[in-house]
């Protein structure tokens, strides 16, 4: 899987992930009921597109498999669906956005 860097972007910050930038990576922090928590992943300043392999490995950044980042990306994985998951698998909670 290779995915265009301004698609992932896109999907990211539709789905609660608020950018912050360093000097050589963005950084995108996902943020629940208003607090930034613990999930997050970064993306190198000057990349158009993410091989397979560092799809692979923000996937597991923000808490899905391989093909759950490709309907996140493209947009099939909703931002409520994908919440239900982080809630689900306990990588979030009602009480507190920071817990794993």
């Amino acid at each position: 899987m290779q995915l265009k860097v301004r698609l992932i972007k896109k999907a990211l910050l539709g789905k609660g992930f608020v950018q912050a930038d360093d000097k050589d990576h963005w950084f995108y922090f996902f943020h629940y009921k208003g607090k930034k928590s613990n999930i997050y992943t970064k993306i190198s300043h000057g990349e158009t597109e993410i091989q397979s392999g560092l799809c692979s490995a923000m996937a597991r950044q923000i808490k899905l498999t391989g093909p759950q980042f490709g309907e996140f990306v493209e947009c099939k994985l909703t931002a409520q669906e994908y919440v239900e998951m982080l809630l689900k698998a306990k990588h979030l909670s009602e009480d507190r956005s920071n817990e794993q």
